[in-house]
């Protein structure tokens, strides 16, 4: 497959589309049946385009989608240590307190059962399940340290 850069003679639109080979643009545009979607002409041409070709020294140095997303969680997981409260399971009276006014708000997390979870939804209150992949280390408490 092949992607070309187009434009229309009719309307100066530029656009790009996809053909199985350079003959098969060849083909169908000298039977009419390339168009431009903003006015309908059929007089498009091929642009002036360079090749983008990649060397493998570029494939080597592009991190790939996985690594990625794994640095994006642990990224995630760290500014969640790092900038919210755990509140253990004290969390539904915790965001229902700053929900109500009576405490400050502050970003926490920790943990509810099913029943409080959904208890705060039906209040209104505006709290969301953090996925285990963003869930930093439980923080050592004062009883582990004694």
């Amino acid at each position: 497959m092949i992607r070309y850069a187009l434009i229309c003679s009719d309307c100066d639109h530029d656009f790009e589309a996809w053909f199985a080979s350079s003959a098969a643009f060849d083909d169908q545009s000298g039977r009419g049946l390339v168009s431009c979607a903003m006015c309908s002409g059929v007089n498009v041409a091929k642009q002036i385009m360079a090749p983008s070709v990649r060397t493998s020294e570029n494939r080597k140095s592009e991190p790939d989608e996985a690594a990625r997303v794994r640095e994006f969680m642990a990224k995630a997981r760290d500014h969640v240590a790092k900038n919210f409260d755990y509140v253990g399971d004290s969390f539904a009276d915790e965001a229902r307190s700053m929900y109500y006014g009576e405490t400050e708000d502050r970003p926490i997390w920790g943990e509810t059962t099913a029943e409080e979870s959904e208890a705060l939804r039906e209040e209104g209150v505006p709290a969301a399940p953090l996925p285990r992949a963003l869930t930093p280390p439980l923080p050592k408490s004062d009883k582990q340290l004694n």
